[in-house]
């Protein structure tokens, strides 16, 4: 058994362009024009709600997200930089971040790590939900 064709395609289309720094090219291919985007807490930095709504919502964080902080290129190997997927059923994966980035403005330079949960639906990500330390 396993997971649907057509959930590894959007996963592994996912993975790769993260892995490629193609992320917020993918984001027409990939998404629903209604997914739903969900972070752990509401960031007071992001100067946006916890949830967004609508693709177009979702390019904005992406947007915010580059013009704050800048990758730490080769800090961290690509395939231990974005680990996964990891399925579950035909409607679900997660994936697990490690960054290391610098703050365009300060320039301070931070670890992190994260999960991500996508959930699938008519071959589209319909939600994604963000889990991390805090």
């Amino acid at each position: 058994m396993g997971p649907s064709d057509k959930l590894r395609e959007v996963a592994t289309t996912l993975v790769d362009g993260c892995r490629k720094g193609t992320a917020s090219q993918n984001l027409e291919k990939l998404y629903a024009k209604d997914a739903v985007s969900v972070e752990a807490y509401a960031n007071p930095d992001m100067k946006m709600d916890r949830e967004a709504n609508g693709r177009d919502a979702i390019k904005g964080k992406h947007e915010w997200w580059e013009s704050m902080f800048e990758e730490q290129i080769g800090a961290i190997p690509p395939e231990q930089a974005v680990q996964g997927p990891y399925y579950h059923g035909d409607e679900a994966f997660s994936v697990h971040f490690q960054m290391k980035v610098k703050n365009k403005q300060s320039g301070e330079i931070t670890e992190g790590t994260e999960i991500a949960t996508y959930h699938v639906k008519d071959g589209k990500i319909v939600r994604e939900e963000f889990f991390y330390p805090m």
